[in-house]
């Protein structure tokens, strides 16, 4: 099992810590997490760059359908040596699931201001194109050509938007986001400033969008979006046009 989850790392991760190609530390330690059980349709995997360190440099959380098809419910890269933010646990230890469930404010506020997306605990480490190339290279070596993702907000989906991935569900959600913060909107009309996480610039802004529908500006959670992806093709989709990060 190992051999077959690690082929998701990509190989700049591991240069990137300068880890040695068996994943363990120079004492013999294991750096790779595995929660995977036989006959189980969930796996997780957690990479570390040393031994009981509290956040992985990589996360991964998958399952499969009835049909074999792999679907990515959850993929973070974190950059270790940057500031955490405990936006994924309440003061009492209670977990949000990353905001989800709770939300742990004066956190989110510092992420905010950091510049970090909801859900961000650490800034990222930019490598989402060598991430997507490893998976495509699992999958491939499963024997598939298509896998999924459920992108948790929506910097998520947007971002995998630009690396090649259509909707099989939710692109009318996040057109109707783009209605939203276009000129005359509704919700660019609700970006009033008055919480820190909707501010007026947000119509031109992916990440500040995310954080003002976090905050529930479209009277809903972001949910029931779910993606796809072809190994080795695009798709060109562009639901947030003239948006930078």
């Amino acid at each position: 099992m190992r051999q077959i989850y690690t082929r998701l790392i990509p190989p700049k991760l591991i240069e990137h810590f300068h880890l040695i190609p068996e994943l363990v530390d120079e004492q013999g330690n294991n750096l790779v997490k595995l929660n995977c059980q036989p006959g189980c349709a969930v796996a997780e995997m957690s990479v570390f760059h040393q031994v009981g360190f509290r956040d992985p440099i990589l996360y991964g959380h998958l399952t499969d359908t009835l049909a074999g098809q792999i679907h990515i419910l959850l993929y973070v890269l974190n950059d270790v040596h940057s500031p955490r933010y405990d936006i994924d646990f309440l003061e009492d230890g209670t977990e949000t699931q990353y905001g989800t469930s709770y939300r742990n404010i004066p956190a989110e506020q510092e992420a905010f201001q950091a510049g970090l997306a909801p859900g961000q605990v650490r800034r990222g480490l930019r490598m989402l194109g060598e991430a997507i190339h490893a998976f495509e290279i699992f999958v491939d070596s499963l024997g598939h050509n298509l896998y999924f993702a459920e992108p948790l907000f929506y910097h998520n989906a947007v971002l995998f938007e630009r690396y090649g991935f259509n909707y099989l569900k939710g692109r009318k959600i996040m057109e109707r986001i783009q209605a939203g913060f276009s000129e005359g909107g509704d919700l660019l009309g609700l970006a009033d400033g008055v919480s820190i996480f909707r501010q007026p610039d947000s119509d031109c802004s992916i990440r500040l969008r995310s954080w003002a529908i976090h905050d529930g500006i479209m009277g809903e959670p972001f949910t029931d979006v779910t993606m796809y992806k072809e190994v080795g093709k695009t798709f060109g989709i562009n639901t947030c046009p003239n948006c930078v990060w």
